[in-house]
Parts: structure tokens; C-alpha cells; sequence
């Protein structure tokens, strides 16, 4: 597995197989046009790394130029095709044969079409180390093709995502677990915060902190800072529907994650039926919820100790602390036997190492990955 920017790719294609398409390529090409002296035209920036490879395979004179064009961003194509290069001027009357990376939907061929349709060129072809046959919409001929591949995103060979991934010399491709949805409990001090920071990088999960979005909106004013804000101003509590609101904004703003850590919500019953009915609402739902637990004079000692540090007025109270705790235990009981008539409650053990507790937590979470 290699990761790059925030996405896993795992192996698919290996450095002999995509020698042997290109040299099974070359074969070809050359066997067509082995009296004639073709100019071979690679599409940048992908197809650096093949038309290399390609024309030392190739074993008769020929001639090489570029194009350029654009139509990703990030794992998407935008469906709009960009010419960054424009087509050589020694063409006219010459057999070109385009060199492409890999050929998907075609929208990037069409543009290669109409550059090229232009030109007074004797014969054109198109030659395509990949092909993504599924989704291709079959307007123009394909003439040469090294290996038809699924419609997987793939990475290495110069291919990229987000421009990471082009020296690679094998082929990965996305790995598209399913996503998974938790939500963490602890109590004050049982280090739920430092997990979630560690499990959020190790799953690529978003972790969404009640608290973190609250702080957010108030402090950028948005509508639903001020409306909390109201609230709060007001002394009362803020409505359920308020929280959801801010967290639907989260969710929806980070497409791409596998997946969500919720921490500080539901904090009720009726909050969980709210988080139920709103992933339910996209499909989604929450996969396993996971207490961190700890004995209670234990926590005490590592607050009391936190808060020599930190300053904080309610880390320095043994008492206030306790209560805390009894708030806590109050809370989590609904939402422990909640979750427990779904089978996705879990308790795990909280003291010890942080690499400790975070391998009780994977050992919970690793039930619901899904590696496809």
C-alpha cells in the first residue's frame, strides 16, 4: 500500500506487465509502419513515462512530439478538456500515431480528434498503453492497445493524483474500502481526542469535534453561529436541530473521506435518532460506537496533573472533575443501551500507551473495513 496526498492506493499493475504491454506495443506499431518513418505524439503529462519506454522498444526510425492537455482534478474528471500544448508543425502528409496514458471516457480523444482534424496529416491512429473499455463511448477507433483495465482510478507510470504518483514504476489503483462511521465516547481525560487524531489519519477519516464546529461558526459568524449564539446569549441550551445542522455542514463538506469520527455528539438519545436519521439520509450510517474506559482515580490524577499545565479552572478541582464524570456516566447510559440494541456498542480499554489503545481501537474497527 502507498499512500498519497490523503487517499490508499494498493498494487495492480507490476513493472513486467507494463514492460510487456509496451513492448507488445511496439511490436505492433513497428510491424505496420516498418518502411515508413511515423511521428509518435505522447499526451503530457501523463504519457511521459510510456512514450520513453515505448520508443526504446521501437526499432525503426521515427520522430517524436508532444501535446498537452487537461481534464482531471483530483480523482474527477471536470469533463472540460484543456489544450495546454498545441499539435507539431512538421505533420502535413506524415503518419502520426498518438501515444496516450490511458483512454477512459473519451472526452480527451475527441479534443485529440479535432486538433489533429485540422491538419492535412496522411494517417492518423491512436495507441493507448491503457484502456478503460466500461466507460469508453466508442466514437473513435482505438487501433493499438497495451492492457484494457477496469474503470479503477489508478496512480504510477506517470499517471497521478494530484500530481503525486507519476515516478512511480508500477501501477496502483484507489483503494476503495467501504466507509466507516464512529462515534467515541470517553470521559474527561481518557484521551479520546489524541485517538481521534491518530485513527482519523490511519483510516482517513474526518473528525468532526462538536465542540471544534461550535467554536467555528460563532467565531466566523455564519447563520448558524449566531443562531447558537442566540441561544447561548440567552442561557439555553441549543436545539438539537441547530448541532445536526452544523454537522450535516461538515459531512458535506469533505466528500472525499472514508468516513467520520464523531466526538462530543450524540449526547443523547434523541441526538442519536437525529445522527441515525440524517446518515440514513445519505446512505450512510454509523458503523460502531466505541467508549474509551478507564478507571476513575486514574482520570482524576491525569486531569489534576493536565491541568498544572494547561491552567484550565476545571482540570484543577478534584471535585468538579467528579462531577464531570457523573454528568458523563448520566449521558452515555441511554446512549450505551441505545446502541446496544443495534450491536454497535463497544468498550475499550483506555489506560496504557497511546499505541496501545489506538490497536484495541483498530482491532474494533477493522471488523467493519471492507478492502475491495
Amino acid at each position: 500500500m502507498i499512500k498519497l496526498h490523503n487517499k490508499v492506493f494498493k498494487p495492480f499493475l507490476s513493472e513486467g506487465q507494463i514492460s510487456a504491454a509496451v513492448d507488445k506495443m511496439a511490436a505492433e506499431i513497428a510491424s505496420d509502419y516498418k518502411d515508413k518513418t511515423p511521428i509518435f505524439v505522447g499526451v503530457l503529462n501523463g504519457a511521459f513515462m510510456f512514450v520513453s519506454d515505448f520508443l526504446k522498444a521501437y526499432p525503426y526510425p521515427c520522430e517524436v512530439s508532444f501535446v498537452r492537455l487537461s481534464s482531471y482534478h483530483g480523482l474527477t474528471s471536470t469533463g472540460i478538456v484543456e489544450t495546454l500544448l498545441d499539435v507539431p508543425d512538421n505533420i502535413e502528409g506524415r503518419d502520426v500515431i498518438i501515444l496516450e496514458d490511458v483512454i477512459d471516457t473519451g472526452r480527451t480523444l475527441k479534443q485529440l480528434v479535432h486538433l489533429f482534424s485540422g491538419t492535412n496529416v496522411k494517417q492518423f491512429k491512436i495507441a493507448s498503453l491503457f484502456y478503460k473499455s466500461e466507460i469508453y463511448n466508442g466514437e473513435y477507433a482505438i487501433d493499438y492497445v497495451g492492457l484494457e483495465i477496469p474503470n479503477n482510478f489508478i496512480v504510477g507510470y506517470g499517471l497521478d493524483y494530484k500530481e503525486l504518483g507519476r515516478n512511480l514504476r508500477e501501477v496502483y489503483q484507489l483503494n476503495q474500502g467501504n466507509m466507516i462511521n464512529l462515534v467515541l465516547f470517553g470521559k474527561p481525560g481518557a484521551g479520546k481526542g489524541t485517538q481521534a487524531g491518530v485513527l482519523k489519519e490511519k483510516y482517513n477519516l474526518k473528525h468532526i469535534s462538536t465542540g471544534d464546529v461550535f467554536r467555528f461558526n460563532m467565531k466566523n459568524d455564519t447563520e448558524l453561529g449566531k443562531l447558537a449564539k442566540s441561544y447561548i446569549d440567552r442561557g439555553d441550551l441549543v436545539p438539537d436541530e441547530v448541532t445536526i445542522e452544523m454537522l450535516k455542514d461538515e459531512v458535506e463538506k469533505n466528500p472525499d473521506a472514508a468516513g467520520f469520527i464523531f466526538d462530543g455528539f450524540p449526547r443523547t438519545e434523541a441526538q442519536a435518532e437525529a445522527l441515525d436519521n440524517f446518515l440514513e439520509s445519505k446512505n450512510m450510517q454509523v458503523d460502531a460506537t466505541i467508549a474509551l474506559e478507564a478507571d476513575d482515580d486514574v482520570l482524576v490524577a491525569r486531569l489534576l496533573e493536565r491541568g498544572k499545565e494547561s491552567g484550565r479552572s476545571d482540570d484543577q478541582d478534584e471535585n468538579k472533575i467528579r462531577n464531570r464524570f457523573d454528568e458523563y456516566n448520566q449521558k452515555t447510559a441511554p446512549l450505551k443501551a441505545y446502541y446496544d440494541k443495534q450491536g454497535k456498542f463497544h468498550s475499550v480499554n483506555g489506560i496504557g500507551e497511546i499505541a496501545e489503545i489506538t490497536e484495541r481501537l483498530s482491532d474494533v474497527i477493522d471488523q467493519f473495513v471492507v478492502i475491495q
